[in-house]
């Protein structure tokens, strides 16, 4: 079933006009054109963003948590069409729970990270938040390529890594904490700086995390979020503390507070500079089932602060492109043929794969997914390949030969998260049926062991033939967040079957926004396997 040709996800809005006297760097590419786009600049779950520019290129890393490969490194040109381009790591493997075993990692794994370019290397800092409580380094010459573990320090959370000029090395982490490291970011500097920066204001009395350091004309700039949650008239906002000297006195003022869009608050992310010596922001949103969403704007310098937003200090609905590019299909997310023999980076895995169990080449042109384990649902199914949903609309399809299914085994499509919407097929000795569900799963200690699965199923079908047809669309407008599940046997008419589910964003659970999910998984024997043809994804 071949005859579909995929449509790229584009996650921003172009409007053109005649304008050709307001050009800009790199304009070539569409002259006489004014180029805008919308906030947020990527409408899907890209949380506790690090950015930096190196040469032509802006680089950012996020938090995928329990989601592998891990620590995404995305690129562009042009700050609003990003691809991504290399993993930080393929597995972690301190514990049997990234591999879905003795418990789960939902939520934890690789948190928020810092990318930063230095004497001709890239570097990554992150701290799982897992035990054992470590920070990893990574390095890497060429960012699209291997990444390479350097050494393993103790747990710095939120933590930015910072290279000053006098060539002392150094972190800032927590709530205004830093320590000095050693020469060659193998341990830290036992004997160097070790202290806590400032003390908390009146107003700073909830969250305070998620450091983004740079230094800007000899001035110490530490970025961080600033939340109190059930205070009235407050909002997530971002702060700046500033100094002259790394170890203070620090002096702080809030650069960002804008109710934006209804969604709350904008807080948390980081700033850089610009090819043209402009400046930039980026900085997240929580907006629900969709997840946290990054916001692009202008980073103004006001009496020496870097003054996030319009001029009005609000995150602009639409702007201007920073910088012209042919970059517009470029996308994080995208339709996938599986004509490769390499898995799209698009994709990943929740928790780490059993990589002898899927296959791209053992039936051309079509993904394998192979039974492995025993096992009761889809939240400790190995194995399970998600993709980001986004906003404010979307509608994805798979194509799914079902034929050589075994009885017990379990295979379909899903709006994954915590609350799960559910497109199973489901064999049961010789009768296989389609099934619409929603599960909602709660998990105990901090193992994450899943303690209860509770099943709703919503509508159920016979089926015969042995191709069938999923779809999933999503709504994540405002009070909207809504997953609607079809199914067709020709792959031109669609049946819509069960009922919707509303998507959820849980910190307590999955920590992450909604993803489409590919699964299948045996409660009987193992041995079963599932061909997929086509992932279709579009903005609807």
């Amino acid at each position: 079933m071949r005859n579909i040709k995929p449509i790229l996800c584009i996650g921003f809005v172009l409007l053109l006009s005649a304008c050709g006297a307001n050009k800009k760097a790199g304009h070539s590419d569409l002259d006489m054109q004014t180029v805008m786009f919308t906030n947020p600049m990527i409408n899907a779950d890209v949380p506790d963003m690090s950015a930096i520019r190196v040469g032509d290129y802006y680089y950012m890393i996020s938090t995928t948590m329990h989601l592998m490969p891990g620590a995404p490194i995305m690129r562009s040109r042009d700050l609003v069409n990003w691809e991504t381009v290399s993993y930080v790591f393929d597995k972690l493997e301190d514990h049997p729970r990234y591999n879905l075993e003795s418990g789960t990692v939902y939520g934890k794994g690789q948190w928020a990270s810092s990318i930063r370019y230095h004497n001709d290397k890239f570097y990554v800092l992150f701290s799982p938040n897992d035990e054992p409580f470590q920070s990893f380094i990574y390095t890497a010459e060429d960012p699209t390529g291997k990444w390479t573990l350097h050494s393993r320090l103790k747990h710095f959370h939120d933590a930015s890594l910072f290279f000053d000029d006098d060539g002392r090395n150094y972190v800032f982490y927590g709530t205004g904490e830093l320590q000095e490291l050693n020469s060659d970011l193998t341990d830290i500097k036992h004997d160097g700086v070790r202290m806590t920066l400032f003390e908390r204001d009146d107003e700073e009395h909830g969250l305070l995390e998620g450091s983004q350091v740079i230094k800007h004309e000899d001035k110490y700039y530490l970025l961080m979020i600033s939340m109190v949650w059930g205070e009235p008239g407050r909002v997530r906002r971002e702060v700046c503390y500033r100094a002259d000297k790394i170890t203070g006195p620090y002096e702080k003022k809030v650069i960002l507070e804008h109710d934006f869009a209804g969604y709350g608050g904008v807080g948390q992310g980081t700033i850089f500079d610009g090819k043209e010596g402009d400046w930039w922001a980026i900085i997240f949103q929580d907006r629900g089932g969709i997840g946290r969403v990054p916001m692009l704007m202008p980073c103004r310098w006001i009496d020496g602060w870097p003054m996030l937003g319009d001029e009005n200090g609000h995150v602009p609905a639409e702007m201007e492109m920073p910088v012209y590019t042919s970059d517009i299909n470029k996308s994080i997310m995208g339709s996938d043929e599986f004509d490769s023999k390499k898995l799209s980076l698009n994709w990943q895995w929740n928790h780490n794969p059993d990589n002898d169990r899927w296959s791209l080449t053992e039936r051309d042109g079509f993904l394998r997914l192979k039974t492995g384990r025993i096992v009761e649902n889809i939240y400790v199914a190995p194995n399970t390949l998600t993709q980001r949903m986004w906003g404010p609309k979307c509608s994805a399809s798979i194509s799914m030969d079902i034929s050589n299914m075994k009885d017990g085994d379990v295979a379909g499509f899903a709006a994954f998260n915590n609350n799960t919407g559910h497109l199973s097929v489901i064999k049961e000795g010789d009768i296989v049926k389609l099934v619409m569900s929603e599960t909602d799963t709660r998990f105990d200690g901090k193992e994450m062991i899943v303690k209860e699965v509770k099943e709703d199923v919503k509508e159920q079908a016979e089926l015969t033939e042995d191709i069938i047809y999923l779809r999933i669309d999503g709504d994540f407008n405002i009070n909207k967040d809504l997953a609607t599940f079809y199914y067709s046997l020709d792959n031109k008419q669609w049946v819509r079957i069960g009922a919707q589910v509303k998507m959820s964003f849980d910190y307590t659970r999955f920590f992450m926004g909604s993803k489409y999910a590919i699964y299948n998984y045996a409660t009987k024997q193992e041995g079963g396997y599932v061909d997929i043809d086509n992932f279709l994804c579009k903005k609807i």
